[in-house]
């Protein structure tokens, strides 16, 4: 049986500058992702505190994080839906569900990369920075215990908190708060270099 080839996927040969986003196309990314930045950075998704939206930005906001949001969550838990079906050890049972929410916009800036197209490039990486803050969030808690409460869990179940678990396994527990600062730093870097690097392209002379 022939072994099935993906080569096609990561041609060597990059798109064609008319498949390419144009400069106007670029300036309205610039615009939509620094808004949502700044957005982002004022009202935290995962907080304890209740924001109520009252104007359209705010509003198109909340729109765009529940759509990210509820992306990374199917993605997360498909992670572990993973080693459900295959036999997995507990340890990366557990830690499948992080790896499949980093590597879903990892693999997407990868592909564009490869393809030549920088926008989507840095789209990408900066949802793999969304991702990563929400992964700092998840492990500031870890200290709260075993098991993770319904009303905080994405399936709306009780659940085994997935940090409390690694860090006890690795024997990190005490030191959440470095590790989680850590994440959140490097997350935060690499949301606002992506804005960086989307405003240079944006007003680069390159097709």
């Amino acid at each position: 049986m022939k072994r099935p080839n993906f080569t096609h996927l990561f041609s060597k040969e990059k798109s064609e500058h008319n498949n390419l986003p144009s400069t106007n196309v670029k300036k309205a990314v610039l615009v939509i992702f620094l808004l949502f930045l700044i957005l982002y950075l004022q009202y935290k998704p995962y907080t304890n505190i209740t924001h109520v939206p009252s104007t359209f930005l705010e509003h198109l906001f909340v729109l765009y994080q529940f759509i990210i949001t509820q992306t990374l969550g199917i993605i997360h838990e498909s992670g572990h839906g993973v080693c459900y079906i295959l036999p997995c050890p507990k340890f990366m049972m557990v830690s499948m569900g992080t790896l499949f929410q980093w590597a879903f916009p990892l693999g997407i800036a990868y592909y564009y990369r490869k393809k030549g197209n920088t926008i989507v490039f840095l789209i990408g990486l900066f949802i793999l920075g969304i991702s990563m803050d929400h992964t700092a969030w998840y492990m500031s808690t870890a200290h709260e215990g075993a098991i993770l409460p319904a009303h905080k869990s994405f399936l709306g179940v009780d659940a085994l908190h997935d940090f409390h678990y690694i860090f006890s396994a690795l024997g990190v527990l005490a030191y959440e708060s470095f590790i989680s600062g850590f994440m959140k730093v490097i997350a935060h870097l690499l949301m606002i270099g992506s804005v960086i690097g989307i405003l240079f392209e944006a007003f680069s002379d390159k097709p």
